[in-house]
């Protein structure tokens, strides 16, 4: 893959062999942040899972204690009460089953999370296909499927991101924006990563967390001592 002018000469700041300190890594992906745009900063963690393990999946989600530089559109799936609540929570889209054609037929994504109540699930459960291949489903693990639709939504706003295995077992999110400052960036960093250690599966034989990189959207990925998480 051939990379542009500005990409190579940011990627020269980067010693390719080292693995640095959290804090120093944090510091060279604002360096080699050299876009037009505030860049996401993003964390990509190789495990030794095996997703297709039901006991080695990871799936959680945590709150960014800088939250994500991001506005969330938040929809809920609710019936009753629960609509108003979640109105007055400040949910961007609240419905039900008039919802379904509208996602299924006429392609309406425009929202980043989902939440839905449990006894939403048969409904939303007809969208799977739809949703599940992008990331959108809500799940229990996440806290996206519950009755506090309130502490849902006040979570979401204020920087709750998932995380989960993909297909070859690497966990990718977002710590924040490049206009971030180190500490914001480092404290979001760690939060992110005690969550990801907890959430070891006792099974796992053998290492797992086989390699920790950060990067920017259009920079250098920069990598990190997984020691310092172990």
């Amino acid at each position: 893959m051939k990379h542009g002018k500005k990409y190579n000469e940011a990627a020269k700041q980067v010693d390719r062999a080292v693995f640095y300190d959290p804090a120093e890594a944090v510091a060279l992906v604002k360096k080699t942040a050299v876009a037009k745009f505030d860049e996401t900063v993003e964390l990509h963690i190789r495990t030794g899972c095996d997703g297709r393990h039901a006991e080695e999946q990871i799936r959680g989600a945590v709150v960014l204690p800088h939250g994500t530089g991001k506005t969330v559109k938040v929809l809920v799936f609710a019936k009753g009460e629960k609509v108003n609540e979640a109105e007055a929570a400040g949910a961007d889209y609240v419905g039900g089953d008039e919802l379904i054609p509208k996602i299924q037929n006429d392609g309406w994504l425009d929202f980043d999370v989902v939440v839905a109540t449990p006894d939403m699930m048969g409904v939303v459960g007809r969208l799977g296909k739809v949703l599940g291949p992008k990331g959108l489903m809500p799940n229990p693990k996440a806290g996206t499927v519950t009755m506090d639709v309130t502490k849902a939504i006040n979570d979401i706003k204020a920087g709750k991101i998932e995380y989960r295995l993909d297909k070859a077992n690497i966990i990718h999110c977002p710590i924040g924006k490049a206009s971030f400052t180190e500490d914001q960036l480092a404290d979001n960093l760690k939060a992110i990563m005690d969550a990801i250690v907890k959430a070891k599966p006792s099974s796992l034989k053998g290492t797992y967390l086989k390699s920790i990189t950060v990067s920017s959207t259009m920079g250098p990925g920069v990598k990190v001592n997984a020691n310092k998480y172990l």
